[in-house]
């Protein structure tokens, strides 16, 4: 593997330039002020679960932004990683607290994404449009089946989570559309994916906050 490769998948690129996607890069910031705001929401609570999402939601960000400056291979490696940790520390934490797993018995569910993820990334990919975005779109599909799932047993976490689920599914929307509409909007609708995200993801740590503050942990 070539780490050092350049990249190019979105309409706003056009060259190897550091700044050849400035509305992609400035866009990241969506998640550092997403983090900021829920590290400050959490205030003195004892909740280290939330607090590493925050974190991983900064690194986010942070990768994020380095893909969209330097398009390389290692910085594709750097954006996608903290999505994925995100991704898999935010299951665990729901089989922990929304389901009162054991910590094994979470573990083990969490380990299920990955058959789940294997199986239904390749039904997405045969989506017309969806692109690279059907990566992505078991995820948003996971949230709302957890939602759908815990409707009964915690009704205001179900709702967040399908609130979740939504801004995550306009989000991979604007996603998948950059490429199509580059002709006509060089800029693209990438950033979109950016901001959306931000918000999402803050949302979802923000349902798990409410979820302690509740007493029912």
């Amino acid at each position: 593997m070539d780490l050092m490769q350049a990249i190019d998948g979105y309409c706003e690129r056009t060259g190897p330039e550091y700044w050849s996607e400035p509305v992609n890069a400035v866009t990241n910031a969506a998640f550092l002020i997403a983090a900021l705001v829920m590290w400050r929401r959490l205030g003195d609570m004892q909740a280290p679960m939330a607090r590493l999402l925050v974190v991983v939601l900064a690194l986010i960000g942070l990768g994020s932004y380095l893909f969209h400056t330097h398009g390389q291979v290692w910085s594709a490696i750097a954006d996608v990683a903290p999505i994925a940790g995100f991704v898999l520390i935010y299951v665990f934490v729901a089989n922990r607290a929304y389901w009162g797993m054991p910590t094994l018995w979470a573990l083990g569910a969490t380990a299920l994404f990955f058959p789940y993820a294997a199986l239904t990334v390749p039904l997405f990919q045969k989506v017309p449009g969806l692109g690279s975005s059907a990566g992505y779109a078991p995820v948003a599909l996971l949230i709302f089946l957890y939602a759908v799932a815990l409707w009964r047993r915690l009704p205001e976490v179900a709702r967040g989570l399908a609130i979740g689920a939504g801004i995550l599914s306009l989000s991979i929307f604007f996603r998948s559309l950059d490429e199509p509409v580059c002709g006509a909007f060089p800029l693209g609708t990438h950033f979109l994916w950016h901001v959306l995200n931000g918000i999402m993801l803050g949302w979802m740590i923000e349902v798990y906050r409410s979820f302690l503050l509740s007493g029912r942990a």
